[in-house]
């Protein structure tokens, strides 16, 4: 069943031009796909245009209230569609098992194809996020600010003045693409472009709005709250759906891209999951075992470390559980502590002392500790 297009703008059938004006200015603010995310609102908003486009044009509305229909709908769907070429799916009834769409794919979408009216969407952007360890640890919410073209907050996106209207391009008599035949010893070649009048919409604008020049979007500068979960890597990108450059009058908005980039640590280092850390211990614990308490990654944490006895230098112990949270999953990687065994520089005369009673014991011969004057007397000789 055909829309009521005095419905679709929110009018009654005796509604003014200047209420289908403010009615289709509103309903355009509302509907427009980069302010109201419904999936259904990009389709809505075509038809608002669509209706707009009908009613605001004094032939075609009263054409429209005494027959119904929409204006030109019918010849649209003709074989030779005022385009300059013929469409074989419309003359041969498609008969010929999908000619039309293997012509379509020579010429650049001819044909059905080619009366599409297509705006350009809005392209992908890309914005870099820098962050701590910390953040991507527990997740963080981050303000991101850059600047995109955004949606005229003057025409809502439409492109149109308060007493402007889309009509048909006559250029390409509303395909979107032109036609050119070119003769050749092969026979005549015909190629099809993108209109430069229209820029492939069909649609040209008259009376454009003066903010945008009729482009529906302006240059702006964008704040946007991106939520980062724990656990994200280095170089991982988030989407964030229609937060790109706005699309051309009204057309869908590109996504956001949004790279992460996590900052080096003083302590730790992450090697996917896992979180790589020092730990320095002196030579009794590395003898004699130990537990010791290191900071986790997450606030306020401690690690317990059990330090075997006998540790060596450079030895890693694996502590489960207390690495990075696990992207957008339950658990936690683990943590490799890596064991810096200190050796004091000077000892004081009673640890001397103890140490040479563990070398005697041990069997080990050892360097005689020297007095104040032996060591003075020593200075004075070299």
């Amino acid at each position: 069943m055909a829309k009521d297009l005095y419905a679709v703008l929110g009018v009654d059938r005796n509604a003014s031009e200047d209420e289908i004006k403010k009615a289709f200015r509103r309903r355009a603010r509302e509907l427009h796909p980069d302010v109201n995310k419904d999936e259904n609102a990009e389709d809505q908003f075509k038809e608002l245009n669509e209706a707009y486009d009908v009613l605001s044009d004094k032939q075609k509305r009263a054409q429209y209230d005494r027959f119904g229909t929409i204006p030109g709908a019918a010849s649209s769907a003709g074989g030779y569609g005022g385009g300059g070429y013929v469409d074989f799916e419309d003359l041969f009834g498609g008969g010929f098992g999908g000619m039309g769409d293997i012509f379509s794919s020579f010429f650049g979408g001819m044909g059905n194809s080619g009366r599409a009216q297509m705006r350009t969407e809005g392209r992908d952007m890309g914005v870099g996020l820098r962050l701590t360890l910390e953040e991507i640890a527990t997740g963080v919410e981050k303000e991101i600010v850059y600047d995109r073209l955004s949606p005229c907050p003057d025409c809502g996106g439409s492109g149109l003045a308060e007493d402007g209207k889309e009509v048909t391009c006559t250029q390409c008599n509303g395909q979107g693409r032109v036609v050119t035949v070119q003769r050749t010893f092969l026979g005549d070649m015909q190629t099809a472009t993108t209109c430069p009048e229209c820029g492939g919409s069909g649609k040209i604008i008259e009376n454009p709005c003066s903010e945008c020049e009729g482009q529906g979007r302006v240059p702006d500068r964008q704040h946007v709250s991106v939520e980062v979960p724990a656990g994200i890597k280095d170089g991982q990108q988030l989407r964030i759906s229609g937060f790109g450059e706005a699309g051309l009058r009204g057309a869908r908005a590109g996504d956001l891209i949004v790279t992460c980039r996590i900052q080096p640590h003083e302590f730790f280092k992450r090697e996917g999951d896992a979180l790589h850390a020092r730990a320095n211990i002196s030579m009794v614990q590395a003898a004699l075992g130990a537990d010791i308490e290191l900071d986790g990654i997450l606030p306020d944490e401690k690690v317990n470390v059990h330090i075997p006895e006998g540790c060596q230098n450079d030895q890693v112990i694996r502590v489960k559980g207390s690495g990075m949270p696990k992207f957008r999953s339950d658990g936690r990687g683990d943590m490799y502590v890596h064991v810096n065994v200190i050796i004091p520089k000077k000892v004081s005369k009673k640890e001397r002392e103890l140490l040479e009673e563990l070398a005697e014991v041990m069997g080990e011969e050892v360097a005689e500790g020297r007095s104040p004057i032996q060591k003075l007397k020593d200075a004075f000789n070299q």
